[in-house]
């Protein structure tokens, strides 16, 4: 398999040898809801996941929660609530909106607030080898100490300035230097540290969380275009100051969603919500949708592409429907050949499509002829599997997912979201909770199957 590492900017083979390949995605700062740009990165590295694990990978994926971050504080000063309420809130949005686009659950789902011990242990190492100082109850990296800083980004240290995505500050030695931890001020959120109450900087806390979960070097570390630097680039060299071994093997990023040509983002209010597309079209479609165009490409939101995508998805659902029963034939060699071609090649998913409908038409052609076309039905449901493609067909009775989310006192509209919070509490380890939730859909012939892929559920 090729990937296009962006440390090296070039396509370069996957080496990954027996042992659980690793994986960690920069998660969201949960300072509001998702928008559609959210989805792209989640969609984009779910695949990535499947499709090593098709390819007989076991996986450790690792995504993020940053639930201390001045976005943060701002949010809740804007809004007249805490500092806790916010990122719970939108964590839930966040919780939904990838179960309803059909994401895997993460092996870990560290949140930043849960790991401070573990940051201030790191930055205590980079102080001790000369790579942070202490400043006023600040604690800065000195950029200039690490030789390597720029290497992924492609900055020159010269070029860049302050104010150029650096931050301000006069307490820094140097201007270009990044803050490791912060000063409390009144009303924020603080801890505990050697150099007094405070809170981490935003770059030291994917770093002490990576290597929490994750052996060091990381396979694969992911996330978007627009986190390459200051974030990624930051990352890299606190992790590799402080250990002086590779942080990452392999960096791999997203391209953004564009609306009008501009890209998506919180800051500016440039959004289109998640949870209000998947709530006007197919959360399958959505998911078509950001995968029809290649994961490193920018992508254009338009409604008539999204209704492009859903009449796409209808036309898979349609093919499904005309076989029932048990599909008992090997799966097509050919096709799952040629998918795995264009998989191979930097997830070229907008390839594997192609197969995929290919199959669709021959498939389609073969009934048309009174034949059941068995070992194109068992490539056609294994390669959609791998892609996440929900193409079930539900032709019993409606399920009444509200009635059940309120019975169960929950905020919910379909099993998926029902479903995510019963994770959630399986997560918190709230038992009580979680076995009310499976006990109250297996009485609507609902059943839940807990798996280390993730939880899926079906029909009884």
């Amino acid at each position: 398999m090729q990937v296009y590492n962006t440390l090296e900017r070039k396509l370069v083979p996957l080496e990954i040898d027996d042992r659980p390949v690793s994986i960690y995605v920069c998660g969201p700062t949960v300072q509001s809801e998702p928008h559609l740009g959210h989805g792209r990165s989640a969609v984009a590295f779910d695949v990535l996941r499947r499709y090593l694990a098709w390819l007989g990978h076991e996986v450790a994926f690792v995504r993020n929660v940053t639930d201390v971050d001045d976005k943060i504080i701002a949010r809740a000063n804007d809004l007249g609530t805490t500092t806790e309420a916010v990122p719970a809130d939108a964590y839930d949005a966040f919780s939904t909106a990838y179960a309803l686009l059909g994401n895997l659950a993460p092996t870990h789902e560290p949140r930043a607030t849960e790991h401070i011990p573990e940051m201030v242990a790191l930055i205590e190492e980079l102080i001790e080898t000369g790579h942070a100082y202490p400043s006023g109850g600040d604690v800065y990296f000195a950029v200039r100490s690490f030789g390597r800083y720029g290497a992924l980004s492609r900055h020159e240290l010269d070029d860049l300035r302050a104010g150029d995505r650096i931050e301000p500050g006069d307490k820094k030695r140097d201007p270009l230097d990044f803050a490791l931890w912060k000063a409390s001020k009144p009303g924020e959120p603080s801890w505990d540290s050697p150099w007094g109450q405070g809170r981490p900087g935003w770059h030291i806390e994917c770093s002490a969380m990576a290597v929490k979960y994750l052996d060091q070097p990381i396979d694969i570390h992911a996330g978007g275009t627009d986190l390459i630097f200051p974030h990624h680039e930051n990352e890299l060299a606190q992790s590799e100051a402080s250990t002086d071994v590779p942080f990452v093997r392999y960096w791999l990023h997203n391209g953004m969603l564009n609306l009008g040509g501009e890209k998506m983002a919180k800051s500016t209010g440039h959004v289109v919500t998640l949870l209000e597309s998947l709530d006007t079209w197919d959360p399958a479609a959505v998911r078509l949708f950001y995968l029809r165009t290649h994961y490193r490409k920018p992508l254009e939101f338009s409604k008539a592409a999204l209704d492009d995508a859903a009449a796409s998805l209808e036309r898979l659902r349609s093919f499904r429907r005309r076989i029932e029963g048990p599909i008992e034939a090997e799966p097509d060699a050919d096709a799952l050949a040629a998918f795995r071609s264009s998989m191979d090649m930097d997830l070229d998913v907008a390839g594997a499509l192609a197969v995929i409908f290919d199959v669709v038409r021959r498939g389609n052609a073969s009934i048309d002829d009174g034949v059941r076309p068995e070992a194109l039905i068992g490539a056609f449901d294994e390669m959609v599997d791998v892609l996440g493609i929900d193409i079930a067909t539900d032709t019993g009775d409606p399920i009444d997912a509200a009635g059940i989310a309120a019975d169960l006192g929950l905020s919910a509209t379909s099993i998926d979201e029902i479903v995510a919070h019963r994770d959630r509490a399986r997560e918190a380890r709230d038992w009580v909770v979680a076995d009310q939730i499976r006990d109250r859909l297996a009485a609507d012939g609902i059943t839940i199957e807990d798996g280390v892929d993730g939880t899926r559920w079906h029909r009884s």
